[in-house]
């Protein structure tokens, strides 16, 4: 058999960063609490390490507004500006292990809700990274994740000026194709591309492997989005997709009969479960 694995497999330069950011807390503050402002990224094996070396997480405003003292660390998909406020008010020692790309998107939908424009947020509404874009937007904001939000979208000021921005884990072909339909309706819009370029080069690797192999693994968290879109890529060009989160879930059966298998693996997929996936592979065949 032959195995083809993604270059652009695992964490990416943020969860990296947010990851080492804990781990770092922990070692320099072994005398304090410390919790994560929701899971540090979207990963239960990780999450578990964490638990394991006494770290908290804080899983809303409610449980946070219960916190006296301890280290705080915003996760790496952000939080809105309440949260911020809420922590030094409450004279807490927070450290910020926010993805710089989704800094970056706090930055701009800011201003540009300040300046008067309408700000669209392209993804899923119900994910920590769109809740915490939602929390610097101000009053005039809209999330779009379908074509059916995208017909539905409608402003009252046909001259208003809208601004577009992305969660940084949106497939970006969606992405245009949500764009094309907003920009329809002929408000005076600006559209800012602000999917992770990690995102995008692992989404095209991603389907260049699926489109030449039998078989696709895809590894990564359940509930980690870029993930999901990896899986709904590969499924489109390889009906022979499985996702993963370990080893454990991988049946070696449904790979017995194919002579190619392709495997990636999401930005909160560690390195070790990676590995572990293509050594078995590699084994068993």
């Amino acid at each position: 058999m032959k195995i083809e694995s993604a270059k652009t497999a695992g964490f990416c330069p943020g969860v990296k960063r947010a990851v080492e950011t804990v781990y770092e807390q922990i070692r320099l503050h072994q005398d304090q609490e410390i919790y994560t402002y929701g899971p540090i990224i979207h990963n239960e094996e990780v999450i578990k390490d964490l638990a394991g070396q006494g770290v908290k997480i804080i899983h809303n405003e409610e449980e946070l507004r219960g916190i006296r003292e301890g280290i705080v660390i915003i996760r790496s998909h952000g939080v809105a500006r309440n949260i911020y406020e809420q922590m030094e008010e409450q004279g807490l020692d927070s450290v910020d292990a926010t993805c710089p790309f989704v800094k970056k998107i706090h930055k701009i939908v800011d201003e540009e809700s300040r300046k008067g424009s309408y700000i669209v947020i392209i993804g899923n509404g119900v994910h920590p990274e769109v809740e915490g874009i939602r929390g610097w937007a101000g009053d005039r904001v809209s999330v779009i994740r379908t074509e059916e939000d995208a017909r539905a979208f409608e402003l009252e000021d046909p001259g208003q000026k809208v601004c577009i921005v992305s969660q940084t884990t949106f497939n970006y072909k969606k992405f245009k194709d949500l764009v094309e339909i907003i920009s329809e309706k002929r408000y005076d819009i600006i559209v800012l591309n602000t999917i992770c370029n990690a995102t995008k080069e692992r989404q095209e690797e991603a389907r260049r492997i699926a489109a030449r192999v039998d078989a696709m693994v895809v590894v990564g968290d359940r509930r980690s989005s870029n993930t999901q879109k990896l899986f709904e890529i590969c499924k489109e060009e390889c009906l022979n997709t499985y996702y993963i989160q370990t080893l454990d879930d991988l049946d070696m059966n449904q790979l017995r009969s194919v002579e190619t298998v392709g495997i990636t693996a999401g930005a909160s997929t560690p390195n070790n479960i990676i590995e572990e996936v293509q050594n078995n592979v590699r084994i068993n065949f």
